[in-house]
């Protein structure tokens, strides 16, 4: 049987929606390679190995999305007292006061560029969060050494 694959549903919704890019990405490269492979007469052609190499990776693109989201099981929201997969959490530094928004969630979700910042379950500071409660202090090994956070407050 498939792991299932945990997802909040904004993530859920967020993967939906790369998955329709992604479809109408793979209409616009199979018109393309139809068209180059029409115009040329030379099937060595760069032009139209790149076209079908560029519609392979957008093929496995898609089959893994679809992979994940078959296998998607949304997470309810949760109370907000203990941290879980979902948790949006804000820690603080009780050294410098520096704040750090972040939300727990699973491999196939996390990503640093969105604001709050989603860490994966699986890694080192997400494994660390998990379970604790507002007041917690936990201390992580960072690339700058050990770093201490306390947890200021948990949402859902």
């Amino acid at each position: 049987m498939a792991r299932e694959v945990k997802l909040t549903k904004a993530g859920y919704e967020r993967l939906m929606k790369q998955l329709e890019q992604e479809r109408e990405r793979l209409q616009e490269a199979t018109k393309i390679l139809q068209e180059l492979m029409e115009s040329s007469d030379d099937y060595d052609d760069s032009g139209l190995e790149a076209a079908k190499q560029e519609k392979a990776r957008i093929e496995a693109r898609i089959d893994s999305l679809e992979d994940v989201l078959s296998r998607a099981v949304i997470l309810e929201e949760g109370t907000g007292e203990v941290i879980g997969l979902g948790s949006v959490v804000e820690l603080e530094d009780p050294a410098t006061g520096e704040r750090l928004s972040v939300q727990v969630v699973s491999p196939a979700e996390a990503s640093v560029l969105e604001n709050p910042m989603k860490i994966s379950d699986a890694s080192p500071m997400g494994k660390a969060l998990l379970g604790h409660r507002v007041g917690d202090v936990l201390s992580l090994d960072t690339p700058k050494g050990k770093k201490e956070f306390r947890v200021v407050a948990v949402h859902g």
